[in-house]
């Protein structure tokens, strides 16, 4: 039974308040959607601009990242950080075919996985034109996998007697999301807490040249012409303008923070959007190719790091 229109608006306002509450993350938001579709709790006056919420988010989210520090840490590991993703993105894109996985669902875990969870996914997610419940599944995956993350990497670390600056490669490079990287890497220590994040900082930024290839491809199959989205443009000068006007970095940091609520009330939005029989129609097979995919990344890294 579908809710009256007044009291869904009324419902979603509350939704988008709690969004920007401490601890409200993106998977709660997710869930709080899904909670809002399963009850009938609906309307197009706020979720109509999902796609608008996203790309807006995006762009914000480029006022918190470091220029600097990125191209330092790029100078060393710039080779294995473009092998990784392009490898990545590559056998995810395979095992999505293999398992008869929607091309857009596919794309959107092996972005997210590749790079930097949530943040690539709902970058590439307009770019490649994906449904909503393609972004809701690869969010999903990226968010039960990061969950595991925070709990194994350490244990993980431990037991092969790796060094601070080992896991810290390691974790950056295996842990979908920055928040994940950040929790798993400093229960493991100081410096490999110090190493993930620069490494990931550096990983954030192949959102760029992996939206735009998607973006190429995509509009050449469906019109031929070449439309690079706006928002990846814009995200790339608020990278600049954050770097080239250091004096106004606190401005930048609420900027980088709003970014990540309106993420969050993106979120709300997409799961909201859903219903049970798309859930259904899925199936499993997004989470089995997210699940390989992880692994892979994680063993493999794993694997040219130690030994």
């Amino acid at each position: 039974m579908k809710l009256q229109s007044t009291k869904a608006s009324s419902l979603f306002l509350i939704g988008i308040a709690l969004c920007f509450v401490p601890g409200f993350s993106p998977a709660i938001a997710l869930l709080t959607g899904l909670f809002f579709s399963m009850f009938g709790i609906k309307t197009t006056t706020y979720t109509k601009h999902t796609s608008s919420v996203l790309q807006a988010s995006i762009v914000l989210m480029g006022f918190g990242m470091n220029l600097s520090m990125v191209v330092e840490a790029s100078k060393s590991g710039f080779g294995f950080t473009a092998m990784s993703v392009i490898a990545t993105i590559s056998i995810g894109l395979l095992l999505g075919k293999l398992l008869k996985v929607e091309k857009g669902t596919a794309i959107l875990i092996a972005a997210g996985t590749a790079i930097c969870g949530g943040s690539a996914i709902a970058a590439v997610a307009p770019v490649i034109n994906a449904k909503n419940k393609q972004v809701l599944f690869a969010m999903a995956v990226v968010f039960v996998l990061n969950s595991l993350a925070l709990l194994l990497f350490p244990i993980i670390g431990h037991f092969f007697a790796m060094s601070q600056e080992t896991f810290g490669f390691w974790s950056a490079i295996a842990i979908h999301d920055t928040s994940s990287v950040v929790g798993a890497s400093a229960a493991y220590g100081e410096k490999a807490l110090e190493i993930a994040t620069t490494v990931k900082l550096t990983r954030a930024l192949w959102i760029i040249p992996v939206s735009i290839v998607f973006a190429l491809f995509t509009k050449n199959a469906e019109s031929g012409k070449i439309k690079i989205p706006w928002f990846i443009g814009v995200f790339v000068l608020a990278i600049v303008i954050a770097h080239l006007l250091p004096q106004w970095h606190e401005g930048f940091t609420y900027l980088n923070w709003l970014g990540k609520k309106g993420m969050i009330i993106a979120l709300l939005f997409i799961g909201s959007s859903i219903s049970v029989s798309e859930i259904k129609e899925t199936g499993s097979n997004a989470f089995i190719m997210g699940i390989l995919l992880w692994i892979f990344i994680g063993t493999t890294s794993l694997y040219l790091l130690q030994f």
